[in-house]
């Protein structure tokens, strides 16, 4: 692939950044033109790994589903534009079952080689995270340098009645319950990169995702 064919389609959903930001994120881009990122999308059934995907850049780039697992199979797809181009690879969601996990297990490990960063997805309102751990401590602490913890579905986080459609933000009340989660996932799993709480839904601070997942690649 021609380096120089790749930021094109990038740049459309950084429009929405603020300019420096977007600016940031284009020169980081531009420095990778040998290389092309691989992100991973993890985390457990549920966490919203498709629907992140889909808020990031622009577009239904990997099946929605709601019931059951929405992600079973590997899926993988390119972003390409002006000189360069990263691969997003949306991997099946863990903690449905032991058996499922068993086989997940197995293939986390046989990828995790293959991805330059892992976005490792918890849901704010999930408080049941042993299955997190166990893949945190098995699988992904070998490369603990590789890993961003991306707390999603921010609006829900009680009291979620409470959340600012208008204005795009969590009440008061929220914004400290966010804290607090942000927090507890630091201390559980005392990550190298700081842990970032979004809302694909609603859109909410998905900027300072993508400037940490620059920033950490």
């Amino acid at each position: 692939m021609n380096p120089s064919d790749a930021i094109e389609a990038i740049e459309k959903p950084l429009s929405s950044l603020p300019y420096s930001l977007s600016r940031h994120i284009l020169e980081h881009l531009r420095k990778l033109t040998s290389h092309e990122p691989v992100i991973g999308i993890m985390g457990k059934s549920g966490a919203g790994k498709s629907s992140l995907c889909n808020a990031l850049f622009q577009g239904e780039v990997t099946p929605v589903s709601d019931v059951h697992a929405g992600t079973r199979e590997v899926q993988r797809f390119r972003l390409s534009g002006h000189g360069h181009s990263m691969v997003i690879t949306d991997l099946p969601g863990v903690g449905e079952s032991r058996d499922r996990d068993a086989e997940y297990e197995a293939l986390y490990r046989d990828i995790l080689p293959e991805l330059d960063l892992v976005l490792w997805l918890i849901k704010a309102d999930d408080r049941a995270l042993s299955v997190d751990e166990y893949f945190w401590r098995h699988i992904l602490h070998r490369g603990h340098q590789r890993v961003l913890f991306v707390v999603t579905q921010a609006d829900k986080t009680e009291p979620c009645h409470e959340w600012d459609m208008a204005g795009i933000q969590p009440s008061p009340a929220q914004a400290q319950n966010i804290r607090e989660k942000t927090e507890a996932v630091f201390r559980l799993f005392r990550p190298v990169h700081p842990v970032v709480a979004v809302s694909a839904r609603t859109g909410w601070e998905l900027d300072t995702l993508v400037s940490a997942l620059m920033t950490a690649l």
